[in-house]
């Protein structure tokens, strides 16, 4: 499609028309920084979370937004500009087949080991492209309710995203109270805090919860940025479909060899590892764990 026969329809008033060229070097400059692939088809989506950045910055053009974020000293524009392109669709327990399972099997299981002596009581976690922070503090929840203080175990867990917006919000650990609707009723009155007064109509996560994260900023595109395992959970649901192949078979590996030799990876419900040549058997639907012997510690 030419530049003269785009369909100015795709792009609301007040916009600047997206060219073909001007959405190459996007999409390239994007997947090469992240690993994410932008379709053709996410035009209109580029040209809208984009326009805000040339508002505030009095710019006219795509193109010359994007000769200002690639030249040097303009990181953090980069970064704003990668932050403005995130999707943060997430919930509190998405997905609750994954919390089933580990309440039903996986953590007993790790109890009698622990109890026989296999493994130590502690568990570390990796929230993987955690967006907004229901992700890891519903981990948290599960965690806290199958091993409270004082039972002896040691939880931690590691909540990441790309998105620095998303990360605060997850340092911040609140949300709309109508957020809380997802919640199982008995973890929601245990480990949440309901907002009064001048708070009214927002929920915040517990200090039980707090404590147990750690929140930071991590590119999955940057493997050399990337926390040290093992880890006995890494969950990193619902991103992986935005990766082009390469990125998509290096980021598995690298979280795989990142695991406990009992440890498992949770992919979402739209994922799988077809085509990705990893040594793991499938413990249930999109959840992985590495074969016996098959990888050394990281």
């Amino acid at each position: 499609m030419t530049d003269a026969t785009r369909p100015p329809a795709l792009f609301p008033v007040g916009i600047p028309v997206l060219k073909p060229r001007e959405l190459a070097l996007f999409q390239a400059l994007v997947e090469r920084e992240t690993g994410i692939h932008l379709s053709d088809a996410k035009d209109a989506l580029v040209a809208n979370r984009l326009s805000r950045r040339l508002r505030e910055l009095g710019m006219t053009s795509f193109g010359d937004y994007y000769a200002y974020v690639t030249e040097r000293g303009h990181e953090a524009e980069k970064v704003r500009m990668l932050d403005s392109l995130c999707t943060h669709e997430t919930s509190f327990f998405r997905e609750p087949q994954h919390f089933e399972l580990l309440r039903e099997r996986v953590f007993p299981e790790w109890q009698a080991q622990a109890n026989a002596g296999l493994r130590a009581r502690s568990i570390r976690v990796w929230s993987a492209a955690c967006s907004t922070g229901e992700e890891p503090y519903s981990l948290a929840m599960c965690l806290l309710d199958a091993f409270p203080r004082g039972s002896g175990w040691n939880v931690e867990i590691l909540a990441t995203d790309l998105s620095t917006w998303a990360v605060e919000r997850t340092q911040e650990g609140l949300w709309s109270l109508d957020r809380a609707a997802t919640i199982p009723p008995p973890l929601l009155r245990e480990f949440m805090l309901k907002g009064v007064r001048s708070q009214e109509g927002l929920m915040k996560a517990g200090q039980e919860l707090r404590s147990l994260l750690r929140v930071s900023r991590v590119n999955l595109n940057a493997t050399g940025e990337w926390p040290g395992g093992p880890f006995d959970l890494i969950f990193c649901r619902n991103v992986l479909i935005y990766f082009g192949p390469d990125a998509r078979n290096r980021v598995i590996h690298g979280m795989v060899r990142r695991l406990a030799p009992t440890g498992h990876l949770f992919l979402g419900h739209a994922e799988s590892l077809i085509g990705v040549d990893v040594d793991v058997r499938s413990v249930s639907a999109n959840v992985y764990t590495p074969r016996a012997g098959a990888y050394s510690r990281y």
